[in-house]
Parts: C-alpha cells; structure tokens; sequence
C-alpha cells in the first residue's frame, strides 16, 4: 500500500480552505461583521479628534458638541460591540463545523483503509490524529479566524483613514509596515516544520501510552515497568525539546513585531508633532492620527501572537489530511453483486499473497469446499492459517488467483454482503461499551429476547449472564469490565449464535474457556454447524477430529489433506503434530514443530 504523501503548509492550507468552502455563507457573514465592527471602531478616533477640537481652552468648551459627539460614540460603541459578538458566533460555527467534517472524514475513511495500513501502524498515533490534532488545529483555527479577520480589516481601514488625515505622514508608515512581515515571515517559516516534529512525537507518545495500558498485565507479569518507563522517558524528553524549540522560536515573533510596531508610533509621533506645529494638522486631528497609528499597528501584534497557534494548528492539520488522503481498500465493482442465498461452497484457485513482497507466505494454494463441509486448518505457528481466513473474509486480497464462494468471484461481491455470510468468532474476543444484550445483538439488532436468550442458553452464557447485576442489561465497557476471558469468549459465541449465518469460521475460539464448558461448547457448535460450511482453525488437534477435511498447512502450502483416521494412518507431518501433543515422543523429531 502507498502512504499518502506528507502534506506542505501551502496544501494543508489549500485543503482547509476546500472544507470552510462548504460554510462560505457564515464566511461571508463573518468578514461583513468584521467590516462593520472595524469600521465604526476607526470611526471613534474621528469622533474622539473632533470632541478634542470642540475643547479650545478655559470657558471656550463647547458642550452641546461634545455631548452630541459623546452619543454618537455609545451608539457606535454598542453597534460595534454586536457585529464583533455576531462574527464570533459565525467564527465558532466555522471552526466547529471544519472540525466535525475533519473528524467524520477521518473516522470514515478508517472504516475503509486496508487491514494493511491498521495492521501497520500503532493505534495510539493513529487515535492522536483523529482526537489530539483536530483539537489542536481546531484552537488555532478558530484564533487564526478572529484575529486575521478583524486585523487585516483594521490594517486597510486604518490606512484609509490616516491618507484622509495625512498623506505624508501616512507614507512613513507604510514604508516602515514591510520590516514587520519580514520578521514575522522569517519566524513563521522555520517553526512550522518544528510543530510537525512535535505532534509527531505527541503521537508516538500516546501510542505508547495506549499500548503500556492495554498490556499492564504483561507489562507488570514480566518486570517490564522499568524498561517501559525508559522507553516513555525518552520520548518524553524529545517531546519536550522539540516543543521548547518550537515555542522559542515561535515566540520571538510578537516581540520582534511589537519592537517594529513601536518605531512605526514613534515616527508618527514625530513627524505628526512637527506637522502640527507646522499648521498642517490640528491637534484633535494629531491625537486622532496616533490613535490610527495605535490601532494599525496592533493587528500585527495579534496576528504575531497566534503565530505559534497558527503554526501549530496547520502540522496537526496536515498530519489529519495525511490520514484522510490515504489510499482506501480496492473499491468494489460498480455492479458489484449481493451474496444473498449463499450455499456455502467456496473454492480457492492458485492463490498467492504475501504480507510484504520480500516475505512469501501463501504460494500456488488451491482448494475445493463443498456445501455444507466442516473444513479444518492445522499447522505449526506462522504457516498461513489466519492467514487463509483473511482471504476468505476480503480483509485482504490475494495477488494472483481466485476465490469464489458459491460460484461467484469475491471481488465481484459487495464487502457487506459476503462479510454477513459469515459467522466469525476470534481468539481475540471484542466487546464494545455497552450493554450484554447490545453486545450480543450486533449481528441481528432485531432479534427479540426470547431469541437472545435461546442464543446464550445454547452457548451457555445464560447462567452467568443472569447472575450479573442487571442481566442482560448490566452494562460493560470495551475490554468486558469484569469479566473473566472466557465469559468474554461466551458473549462473543453466543453472538453468532444468534446470528446462524450459511458459513462460520472458528479461530480457536474456545481457547480461553475451561475444559468442561469447551465439551458443552463442542457439542453446540456441533449443532450450529448441521448444513454449514464451517472453516475451523484450531492448534489443538483434538477440537477437530470429527471434522470433515482437516488441512494440513505448512509454509503457505497444504502438504496434507484428508480426515483424522486417514492422515494418522498416513504417518506423515499431521502424525507428528498430533502426537507432539499427545505422546510428546515425536516432538523431539527433526521435522516436528517445537510448539503448536
């Protein structure tokens, strides 16, 4: 599988831009809120230089004039006041909604990215994209909004109003304006690369973290909190460095930028004190000039100081677009078919995959199943079992070759439909949060109870369900609470229980439950197989001598085929892996597996 490639600041911001496209009305209602909001607010120094010319010296205060300015200032303050609330609500909705479609795209595109690419990346880094960098960049964004908004406006509205007042003066701003984007622009453009080693790392971490807690049994069983600790210590420390390089830099950005700012006032200070001695300006218009410096000078400073924000937002936001542009799992045909009566046979033609080119595992592999077979995979660790029931499932597709299910090639059938004709119970069970009933239903969300309960009695679930607080409404988180392994294992039978599909595939799953349960199970998995074709992989060979065909597989080939009776008289390689669990004195032979 191809990665996506790594996304530049210049096509993280175009992608960004294509998701605000789709709220371009609050867009549009947000920059005229900003334009009126800075419009009335560079009215104010108009109004304040105009009161200061109404107030000439002792006794020649004009008062109606200054008390009619004075209303005009509240009215602009409260208007300027309500488009400034109205464009925040617009920005938030941008921000929000952005970061809902970024989530929804991401988490969908998981749901259809190749077992290859789950397979090969931690969970943790991946869980740090879709949850650690969308809040990231959803805080910068939502600043960036604000203060790009709002400071560009004033930035050109401040302009035009200090041309009105003084031309001359004006030009010396406008030539000292360029240092501060030089400095800013130099900053910005080497702390960019920083906050993408830093979420980077950030995700390495919580990976960590993620798989630490998922395994402190083993992790403590095996004395391994020591290394572990080293291991999130190192990690930690390049976290630290990379973000202290990442803050420092960026933080030099709004002192530069302020120190710039304060030569632009004080030049106007000068060359508007000398204007006005001059008679050029008058002094209410001299404060009002310096208070459109003030203000045109500001907006660089805000914008300077959500650089780090900014630059930090846009890595995490590259790092989610990453995620989403990956390559998805071959798509299925436009006529794709649905498997809807399926009758159960499945045959396998020249069939070769490997996990990595370099790796062969499956080579030349063929098979013929009939309707209604119990078909056994046996072999030694590694040989390709599971990995045959992958293929099977379309978790992966072969390289060369053709398997068909019921006459039908699998890459001309809808993922779903060939999926729900099966009945899959793990080694490794999965529960989500939830309810027992929830958990059991997921199958078959309208089964009734009455069904439920036949499910689990079959299992033999029942018994320890009814003895949980609330039964079948006692409700579990996703690694099943308090529940033991093999209750676990139970609620995970008796889900396909409920569900009979036409075909099961059993991948050890009676592993984890005792000996005297595991024969009652074997007795209702009897019963659940009548008439379906079942697919059974299991290392202990006992659990499969009533099978119908028993596979031998070793190195991605079957070296052997038939029933129990007939492999045993064969005295071949099955011979030896049963009896290296059994006898033990075969295990010591020069072809036998050490373990199976």
């Amino acid at each position: 599988m191809k990665a996506a490639a790594a996304f530049g600041q210049a096509a993280t911001v175009k992608k960004v831009l294509q998701y605000i496209r789709h709220y371009r009305i609050f867009l549009l209602l947000s920059v005229l809120c900003a334009a009126v909001s800075v419009a009335l607010t560079l009215y104010s120094p108009i109004l304040i230089g105009a009161a200061v010319d109404q107030v000439l010296g002792p006794g020649q205060v004009n008062f109606p004039a200054v008390g009619g300015i004075l209303v005009r200032m509240g009215i602009v303050t409260v208007i300027a006041g309500a488009a400034q609330w109205l464009m925040n609500i617009c920005n938030n909705k941008i921000s929000y909604h952005v970061i809902r479609d970024m989530r929804q795209d991401a988490f969908r595109k998981i749901q259809v990215l190749p077992f290859g690419y789950i397979d090969s990346h931690p969970y943790g880094e991946v869980v740090s994209r879709v949850i650690a960098d969308v809040d990231q960049f959803s805080d910068g964004l939502l600043m960036g909004f604000t203060q790009l908004f709002t400071g560009v406006l004033t930035i050109l509205g401040t302009l035009v109003f200090m041309f009105s007042i003084s031309p001359l003066i004006t030009v010396a701003v406008i030539v000292l304006t360029p240092l501060s984007f030089v400095v800013a622009g130099f900053i910005a453009s080497r702390t960019y690369s920083m906050f993408r080693k830093q979420s980077e790392t950030r995700g390495e971490q919580t990976a960590l973290i993620d798989e630490m807690i998922g395994n402190q049994k083993v992790v403590r069983a095996f004395g391994y909190e020591e290394e572990s600790q080293q291991r999130f210590d190192e990690i930690n420390d390049r976290l630290r460095d990379c973000s202290l390089k990442a803050t420092f830099y960026s933080s030099l950005t709004n002192p530069c930028t302020r120190f710039v700012n304060s030569l632009v006032y004080a030049a106007v200070g000068i060359f508007g004190a000398v204007t006005a001695i001059g008679g050029g300006i008058s002094v209410g218009q001299l404060v009002s000039f310096l208070s459109y410096a003030n203000q045109y000078t500001k907006p660089f400073n805000e914008i300077s100081g959500v650089v780090t924000e900014l630059q930090n937002a846009l890595a995490c936001a590259a790092r989610v677009l990453e995620l989403i542009e990956e390559t998805p799992e071959t798509p299925e045909d436009e006529d794709a078919l649905e498997l809807t009566h399926p009758d159960g046979s499945v045959s396998v033609e020249h069939v070769w995959f490997s996990y990595t080119p370099e790796q062969r595992l499956i080579e030349d592999f063929n098979l013929e199943v009939k309707p209604g077979q119990r078909i056994a995979i046996v072999g030694p660790t590694g040989c390709g079992k599971s990995t045959m029931i992958n293929l099977l499932m379309r978790f992966y597709d072969a390289q060369q070759g053709t398997i068909r299910v019921s006459g039908t090639d699998l890459r001309h059938l809808t993922r779903r439909s060939l999926r729900a004709g099966y009945g899959m119970v793990l080694q490794e069970t999965w529960l989500k949060s939830g309810t027992i009933r929830e958990n059991i239903v997921m199958g078959k969300p309208d089964a009734s109870m009455e069904e439920i309960v036949a499910a689990a009695k079959a299992s033999h679930a029942h018994s320890f369900i009814k003895r949980l607080p609330q039964g079948y409404d006692t409700v579990i988180t996703e690694d099943g609470g308090g529940l033991s392994q093999g209750q676990k294992q139970l609620l995970c039978i008796t889900r396909v229980m409920l569900c009979l599909p036409p075909m099961l595939i059993l991948d050890e799953a009676t592993s984890s439950i005792d000996t005297r349960t595991e024969i009652r199970i074997q007795q209702a998995f009897a019963t659940m197989m009548q008439g379906r074709t079942s697919f059974i992989v299991a290392h202990r060979l006992s659990t499969i001598r009533e099978a119908d065909v028993i596979l031998v597989m070793r190195d991605g080939h079957i070296v052997e085929q038939g029933n129990h009776e007939t492999l045993m008289k064969k005295k071949g390689f099955y011979e030896k892996l049963y009896n290296s669990q059994f006898v033990g004195a075969s295990a010591s032979g020069a072809d036998a597996p050490a373990a199976v």
